[in-house]
This record gives C-alpha cells, sequence and structure tokens, in this order.
C-alpha cells in the first residue's frame, strides 16, 4: 500500500527534527513498511570531492541500509555563499528540478518517504524553496515539531502554521518536544486545549531525556579547540557530567557516570593524584574519567600520562582557561549522529512509546 509522504518540520534549529524523523523511519520501518529518506534542502554538509551530501544523511544511511545518491536524498545543498551566487545568476541553480527529480525516484522505490525539513519553516525562502515550498513540491504532510512549552509553543505553532497555510500545505499534526517530566499532564492539557479549538491533533508528547543532551569527546575537542594528546580512538566516548579539579576530593567515585574533567595544566599531576588516591582499593573496572580537558600549558609527568594510557581516557589540551573551557562546553548543542549510537536507540524507543504514528498514515 502506498501512503501520503510526511514532512517534518520545526519551529527553528535543534528542536528535534533529527530524533523525530529518525524514530519515525525506524519504527515504521519495523512495521514492514518500505520507507524512504530524503532531506530535500541541507546546510550542514559533507564534501566527497564528487558530490555533497547533508550530514543527516549518513545517519539515515546507516539505519535504512541504502546506497546515497545525493541527487535522491540530499538533492539540494545550500553552503557558504550559495545564496549570493544565486542572486546574481538563479538560472544556474535549478533546485526546483532537482526536489521534483528526487521525489520522482522515491516514490517509485518507496511505499512511504519521510521528507526531513531544515531549520525553522522559513529557511531557504532567498533561493525560493522553503520548508514549506519544499514540501508543497513534495505534496507532503506536514508534522510540526515544537519544543514542549504552552504559551510561547502556541506562539511559534501559529506562526509556522501560517506560512504552510499560505503555500496551502497540509499541516496534520503537533509533535511536542523535549517537555520536562513534571510539566508534561499540564503541557499536554492546556496545548491539547487549543489545538482542539483549531482542528489540529496532538500527535505526541515526548518527555526530555538528559541522554540526549550528552556530547562525545569529539565535539567538546572541538568546542575548545583543543589538540588531542593521548587516546584520540577514543574520542566517542559519552559525556554525562563535568568536574573540576577543584572538586574531585567530593565526588562518588562508586558511581558509574561518564565524567569530563577539566583542569589547569598545571595541575594535571595533582589531579590525576587525587584520582587515584579517591579510588585506591575501589578495584574499578572501568575507567574512572571518560575524557579529560588540560586548560593552558604545565609539565605532563610519565606517572600521570601512565594513567592515562592505562584507562584510555582521551586527553585533550586547549589554550583556553578553565573557565572558558566550561563556558565552550556548556554551550555546545548536540545533535543525533553515527557517533552516538545511544542516542539513536534513544530516540527510537521515544518515538515508539510516546507518538501516535498511525495518525500520520493516509492512504494514497
Amino acid at each position: 500500500m502506498k501512503y501520503r509522504s510526511i514532512y517534518i518540520a520545526a519551529s527553528s534549529q535543534h528542536v528535534g527534527k533529527t530524533t523525530t524523523t529518525l524514530g519515525l523511519v525506524s519504527n515504521f520501518a519495523s512495521r514492514g513498511l518500505n520507507v524512504g529518506y530524503c532531506k530535500p534542502v541541507g546546510q550542514k554538509y559533507l564534501d566527497f570531492g564528487q558530490f555533497r551530501v547533508d550530514k543527516d544523511t549518513l545517519l539515515f544511511m546507516d539505519l535504512l541500509r541504502f546506497e546515497i545518491q545525493p541527487e535522491i536524498h540530499s538533492p539540494v545543498i545550500l553552503g557558504s555563499g550559495t545564496t549570493v551566487e544565486y542572486l546574481d545568476h538563479p538560472e544556474a541553480f535549478p533546485f526546483e528540478e532537482r526536489i521534483k527529480y528526487a521525489r520522482e525516484q522515491l516514490e517509485q522505490r518507496h511505499d512511504l518517504i519521510i521528507y526531513e525539513g531544515t531549520g525553522h519553516p522559513g529557511v531557504g525562502s532567498i533561493v525560493g524553496i522553503s520548508n514549506a515550498r519544499a514540501a508543497q513540491m513534495l505534496d507532503a504532510h506536514v508534522v510540526i515539531v515544537l519544543e514542549g512549552g504552552i504559551g510561547k509553543t502556541i506562539d511559534m505553532l501559529n506562526l509556522c502554521l501560517t506560512f504552510f497555510q499560505s503555500h496551502h500545505v497540509p499541516v496534520i499534526g503537533v509533535i511536542l518536544n523535549k517537555v520536562h517530566v513534571e510539566k508534561i499532564e499540564k503541557v499536554r492539557k492546556y496545548v491539547q486545549k487549543y489545538l482542539d479549538k483549531i482542528g489540529l491533533p496532538l500527535l505526541g508528547v515526548i518527555p526530555y531525556d538528559k541522554s540526549l543532551a550528552f556530547p562525545v569527546m569529539r565535539t567538546i575537542a572541538r568546542a575548545v579547540k583543543g589538540v588531542v594528546l593521548e587516546n584520540s580512538e577514543y574520542l566517542d566516548n559519552k559525556i554525562e557530567d563535568l568536574v573540576a579539579g577543584s572538586l574531585l576530593d567530593q565526588q562518588d567515585w562508586t558511581k558509574e557516570r561518564a565524567l569530563l574533567l577539566v583542569t589547569p595544566a598545571t595541575r594535571f599531576r595533582e589531579s590525576v593524584e587525587k584520582i587515584l588516591k579517591n579510588t585506591e582499593g575501589l578495584e574499578l573496572k572501568r575507567a574512572p574519567l571518560a575524557g579529560m580537558v588540560i586548560c593552558g600549558q604545565g609539565e605532563l609527568d610519565d606517572k600521570s600520562m601512565d594513567f592515562i594510557r592505562k584507562y584510555k581516557i582521551p586527553l585533550v589540551q586547549t589554550n583556553l582557561d578553565t573557565f572558558g573551557s566550561v563556558i565552550r562546553i556548556s554551550n555546545i548543542e548536540v545533535k543525533i549522529n553515527r557517533s552516538t549510537p545511544w542516542k539513536v536507540k534513544r530516540a527510537i524507543e521515544l518515538i515508539r512509546e510516546n507518538v501516535n504514528m498511525d495518525a500520520m498514515l493516509s492512504p494514497l
């Protein structure tokens, strides 16, 4: 059976488009549906020389086990400078033709296609392919993902609805994401009350899950503009919490947590000695740290480096001070990607447990 395509849009970046798309694609596929994926317009891409693809496409390639064809799975890339070039020579950029071709090919191959939008609804307008225009060309029904709340959430919803309605694109429902558990019932009640008034279904309320916000050491190294000094092969270690060197004596080392230590390089040896002292006799079967960032310059003594090597702790050095490093790390925007398999698994579970997927299916 063939189904109407679904277009996942959102009120802004980092609200949960990729998480939602990932969960829907996986769960529909697990039901036996022949599901296709496409990101019609991408901004962050990987350059393979002969072609470019949006970074998110690689994640879905792994999930659905398809061979990437950029003209089908990532037809339009708005890289740096593209918008200026388009305004000067629009005839050189057949964006609409590319998207229509991708649709034709996907519809021949799949029973259900899920398209992932980019940014807020208006992104791409400068080149004539906003999310609303893309959804219109793809003849897709839109699901809007919003960050959970009440007043601000409803205000953002109305902005989104206005844009899609101006292009005569059907919106089939709303998903609220990142709702704190203690507020779920209240948020659900009042948003549902408003949606009932305008005749729009609430398709799901997804609780905030802290694990989806955990970065990996690779991301942290990039954020602090650091140099990896040791154990670069463990840069995919996830980080659950951050601790400063001055607070090492207060840590409960019996708890299994993926800790990141941020300390001045001049206190590197002292920090390692504190960890060794506090973990003595515990017979840890795991590394006491998932990563370490040392700030500035300092002596890296052999005993401390032996500790780093023994537990395979990725060690990153940055020229930022401790405060600057912590600020950079705290401001990291975390996305699901191929380096975070635990996030992929959790995203799939969250959608399966909290979203009415049947309400999205519309037979052709």
